[in-house]
């Protein structure tokens, strides 16, 4: 691998420049990306470049740059979650007929939750989640469910970190954490109304693998209201659904 000057190889510099793109950005100057990789513009101008030719990235009108298709598709082919994916996705879509709001799978990816489907509807309730975003373990109702099914080492590592506060009701003490996920599995969910926002609640149940591992949460986000907790026995349902997809996979076409 070609080394610069300071010995850093070029692809740990391209590397730095895809990694410039945050959940929220869609598109980024030049400029932006120099700053925010940490590279000298000339630099992050002449890999833009590089990278555009291999379709990695690409150039708006107006000169900015975004995530090539390229690159989404490879991506998208060889992403490990494809088959939780696929399995979920249907049952998913039944699900959002009926409770009417957002309806979001997400997997552990390091010490935090990623999203990697999500289905919702105009005027559902307020949602800080999107598709290849992240949210902290301890303070929305996928995280909490993936922490309580995680290995106890990484309980502990989360249970000693500072907890970042959203509301009144999050989660901030880990005495609070410690009896969130003791109550989390024995109850088999997660209920956490107005943790992220006052206004909306979620409950997520776990999706397991054929060996019965918990490799998942499917979770509904609804209005924090007196009804809010009831859906999760149709969410139960919907998440043993897609567990029996995964396990029972459809047969290849003739």
């Amino acid at each position: 691998m070609p080394r610069t000057q300071g010995g850093e190889s070029v692809l740990s510099r391209a590397v730095r420049i895809i990694e410039a793109f945050g959940p929220g950005d869609t598109a980024l100057t030049v400029t932006e990306i120099s700053r925010r990789s940490g590279l000298h513009i000339a630099t992050a101008s002449r890999l833009v470049e590089e990278l555009s030719g291999f379709g990695w990235l690409q150039r708006d009108e107006d000169r900015k740059v975004r995530i090539g298709v390229r690159m989404w598709e490879l991506a998208s082919r060889a992403s490990p979650t494809l088959s939780l994916r696929e399995a979920a996705m249907p049952v998913m879509e039944d699900l959002h007929s009926i409770v009417g709001q957002h309806i979001q799978l997400g997997v552990m990816e390091g010490d935090e939750v990623l999203f990697v489907e999500r289905l919702t509807a105009p005027g559902a309730v307020i949602n800080y989640t999107r598709v290849a975003g992240r949210l902290p373990l301890h303070a929305s109702s996928s995280g909490l469910l993936l922490l309580a099914y995680a290995p106890a080492a990484q309980q502990e590592r989360i249970i000693a970190r500072p907890l970042e506060v959203y509301t009144d009701q999050t989660i901030s003490t880990p005495q609070q954490l410690r009896s969130a996920l003791a109550e989390v599995r024995r109850q088999g969910f997660a209920f956490l109304a107005g943790h992220l926002h006052p206004a909306a609640a979620g409950a997520a149940v776990p999706v397991r693998d054929p060996l019965g591992e918990v490799v998942a949460a499917l979770a509904v986000i609804v209005p924090n209201d007196a009804i809010a907790r009831s859906r999760i026995a149709v969410l139960q349902a919907a998440s043993a659904a897609v567990t029996r997809s995964m396990e029972y996979p459809a047969p290849p076409p003739r």
